[in-house]
């Protein structure tokens, strides 16, 4: 692993970690634990401390969204040499070849069914 994938990663889980504080401190349709913070909203004013929350959320999720891509490009370019073409043709080549034609057996030999000897009346 590259160190720029191990940032990211950090910073993804950081990120993350974050994002669900944002989103527990947002009021509901009910009581959130934004009221707990009653002197913050006093300070800010509900409106505004509610429009600050939605916007690091949105700014959170967006973090995390292209932190994402950048970090499955980072791995992209590594290669391990093997190619997998390679292995499917030694596969094919490997299994064994199956007949298409049936195989031709001898009709099982059978016997006659052996006579009886008409009874003669007495």
């Amino acid at each position: 692993m590259t160190w720029l994938f191990t940032t990211l990663v950090v910073l993804i889980i950081i990120a993350s970690l974050l994002l669900v504080l944002v989103v527990l401190l947002q009021n509901g349709k009910g009581e959130g634990m934004a009221s707990n913070f009653v002197a913050g909203n006093q300070a800010f004013g509900v409106r505004q401390t509610a429009d600050i929350l939605e916007k690091v959320t949105w700014g959170l999720i967006t973090f995390i969204l292209v932190a994402a891509i950048i970090t499955s490009f980072t791995l992209g370019g590594r290669t391990t040499g093997i190619d997998v073409t390679d292995q499917i043709n030694q596969q094919a080549t490997e299994q064994p070849a199956f007949p298409t034609a049936p195989i031709q057996q001898e009709a099982p030999a059978t016997e006659a069914p052996a006579t009886q000897a008409p009874v003669q009346g007495n």
